[in-house]
């Protein structure tokens, strides 16, 4: 919890030179040695999420095959693409008639992955698209006129995984709305958050790390400094801009970020299965 304090202190460019100087050791050795597997990206170049980069991919495939019903010709979005974590599973998953499009923020990882996964799979493709998100960078495009680059109706499946946790309200209405622009008639997404409801907001006091201490009546913030560091939605508020957009809730997962038991959750976020009307 220190350690993530003084890392958001630092502006966004030294954040990722940080990382990439404490996994250096490991990332030459797993380089020299040859323990690290293709698809895989050096450890100090990730910048998205934690714990086992591989095992939290094929765990999130498996829960978009058995819960969200991927198939594996569908053409399928991600959003906030990262630097291949969901795509790299993806490419084991989804056929040649499949069709993968991918947009992140950050420059380095859609260049890793256009290098590493786009050249080995044609159908995978990653777009660089600079918004401004004062986590990853200081300056870009306004996320709440973000516009995605897709035409409409053109996916059946979308992922955004760890994104609506780095949005602040006004951006995730307009996420939402783009969602559903993009998605097919009966098209699903599957989409984690940071829940606050009457269940979860009395648990946070029992995980410090994860209390969001800021409190702005239909969302908190974990640190006022970086806004979109994590970013936490009062569900009900949620659920209606959802229906606005013209999306349902078909299924909703709740994680345990709060303090829940984590073997009756499916993750550490929580995740909401939505459906195009």
């Amino acid at each position: 919890m220190i350690l993530r304090t003084i890392f958001y202190k630092l502006p966004p460019q030294l954040r990722f030179l940080a990382r990439r100087i404490f996994y250096l050791p490991l990332d030459i050795w797993e380089s020299l040695s040859g323990k690290r597997d293709p698809l895989t990206p050096p450890r100090g170049l990730i910048y998205t999420g934690s714990g086992d980069f591989q095992a939290q991919g094929e765990k999130m495939l498996r829960f978009f095959i058995e819960k969200g019903g991927l198939q594996p010709d569908h053409k399928v979005l991600d959003v906030g693409s990262g630097i291949g974590r969901m795509a790299a599973p993806l490419t084991r998953y989804l056929n040649k008639n499949a069709h993968y499009e991918g947009f992140d923020v950050i420059k380095l990882g859609v260049r890793w992955c256009q290098k590493n996964i786009s050249t080995r799979f044609p159908n995978f493709h990653f777009n660089y698209i600079p918004i401004n998100n004062d986590l990853y960078r200081a300056d870009g495009q306004d996320a709440t006129q973000f516009r995605f680059p897709y035409n409409d109706e053109s996916f059946d499946f979308t992922i955004v995984i760890s994104v609506f946790t780095h949005l602040l309200p006004s951006q995730a209405e307009n996420y939402l709305q783009e969602i559903s622009r993009t998605l097919k008639p009966d098209g699903t997404c599957i989409a984690t958050f940071f829940l606050l409801n009457e269940e979860s907001t009395p648990l946070m006091p029992t995980n410090p790390a994860f209390a969001f201490p800021f409190n702005y009546g239909h969302y908190r913030l974990m640190d006022e400094q970086v806004k979109s560091a994590n970013v936490a939605f009062e569900e009900n508020y949620l659920q209606t801009q959802i229906t606005n957009s013209g999306l349902i809730i078909a299924q909703t997962y709740y994680g345990y970020w709060c303090g829940r038991d984590k073997a009756a959750c499916e993750d550490f976020q929580d995740v909401i299965i939505l459906k195009k009307i």
